[in-house]
């Protein structure tokens, strides 16, 4: 059975089904909320652990949510100013610091609740029409649901990078992210995988692997530099769809194989690549899978394994950021011995700086680290 909201309107109490993609537990208490409704008084309310059900309208609970957010930004300053003046933290202490302050912030923005028709509609006043898009999302509907305006809204955001698509210069066309499927954005990646030089087997055996394949960017990289034919790995259900229509789009799919499978497919190949989540931390979220890695499971499990699937004379592509190490998550000597323990070298290492806008923003108390970021491909051979 799925988990449930109730709450008490017009004298009756009420209940309907929890829809949350964090998986966070439904609110204990819920009290409505309407455009009489004064963003102090809202913002009290959640900070109390109490969620709002709105039954305004549509457009005017979007601005609460601006409100709500705002709020809980100052406070969070405030809170940063007062812990200026300690002791300076480590950075592995400002990561996690940094992490539970963001925890906090979507606790408070998640309990701003909108209900949702059994056919996906919103009963509200002004509310746009997104049933094509939570059916992208969640699959076909099974009733009312009640859900956090904030989730909702990322759905809406997703149906239009779906939409639109990403222009990807290195496949000469654009990948069109589901939800819940990391979204390429950092190009700095895509474009070292379209830039390293082949191994030199792909001439005479022109196989690839490409080890979680998410959008299908990588695996489109690769056919489109030539390789005759790319197993595309995943796991998630919709990253298999999602990589799989992308594939098609490009008039790629008779060069790729997008198969479900827990890293690597049977056999060997002359190029394994593989562009692991860089931080070693639990995701709070789908999407958070593609960059936050419990442990480093994914890339040591890669690592390790890596040499049972690669054909004498093949390279195995590791691509990863080092912000782990700025953030004292992971020393390099760890990634080293990994390497060497699974009995691979690096041949090369090729590097790039990122250029997205939080390098430069002095304001994100992690600048530090993602100013010194570099993210490398590191072209590995078995000994």
């Amino acid at each position: 059975m799925p988990p449930v909201v109730h709450w008490a309107e017009d004298g009756e109490a009420c209940s309907a089904p929890w829809r949350s993609e964090s998986g966070a537990p439904p609110p204990k208490r819920v009290v409505l909320a309407d455009d009489r409704t004064t963003a102090d008084d809202a913002y009290g309310l959640v900070c109390q652990g109490t969620a709002l059900l709105w039954r305004g309208d549509f457009q005017n609970a979007r601005q609460m949510l601006v409100a709500l957010a705002s709020r809980a930004d100052r406070q969070a300053r405030k809170s940063r100013k007062r812990a200026a003046g300690a002791a300076p933290a480590s950075p592995a202490e400002t990561f996690h610091l940094y992490r539970q302050s963001r925890s906090q912030r979507a606790r408070i923005l998640g309990a701003l609740l909108v209900p949702l028709d059994a056919d996906y509609g919103i009963p509200l006043r002004r509310a746009p029409d997104i049933r094509q898009a939570c059916t992208e999302a969640f699959g076909p509907t099974e009733g009312p649901s009640i859900t956090p305006l904030r989730a909702l809204l990322g759905v809406i955001g997703a149906h239009q990078w779906r939409i639109k698509g990403i222009e990807i210069p290195a496949i000469s066309g654009r990948i069109h992210p589901y939800y819940g499927v990391f979204t390429p954005i950092r190009s700095e990646y895509v474009d070292l995988v379209a830039s390293a030089p082949l191994p030199a087997l792909t001439a005479s055996s022109s196989v690839a692997f490409d080890i979680g394949t998410g959008t299908g960017v990588l695996a489109a990289v690769l056919a489109r530099r030539g390789i005759m034919r790319v197993v595309a790995t995943e796991q998630d259900p919709r990253a298999l769809a999602c990589a799989r229509e992308n594939l098609e789009r490009l008039g790629l799919a008779a060069h790729v194989d997008v198969v479900e499978a827990d890293l690597f497919p049977t056999g060997r190949a002359a190029l394994v690549v593989c562009n692991p989540p860089w931080i070693p931390a639990r995701p709070s979220s789908p999407i958070e899978r593609g960059i936050y890695d419990p442990e480093s499971q994914m890339l040591f499990g890669f690592l390790r394994a890596l040499p049972a699937h690669l054909q004498p004379g093949g390279e195995g592509w590791l691509i990863l950021s080092d912000l782990a190490e700025h953030l004292g998550l992971r020393p390099r000597s760890e990634l080293l011995a990994a390497i060497e323990s699974a009995g691979l070298q690096v041949m090369e290492r090729m590097e790039v700086r990122p250029k997205h806008p939080r390098v430069s923003d002095e304001s994100d108390p992690l600048h530090a680290a993602r100013a010194a970021e570099v993210t490398s491909l590191w072209r590995l051979v078995t000994r």
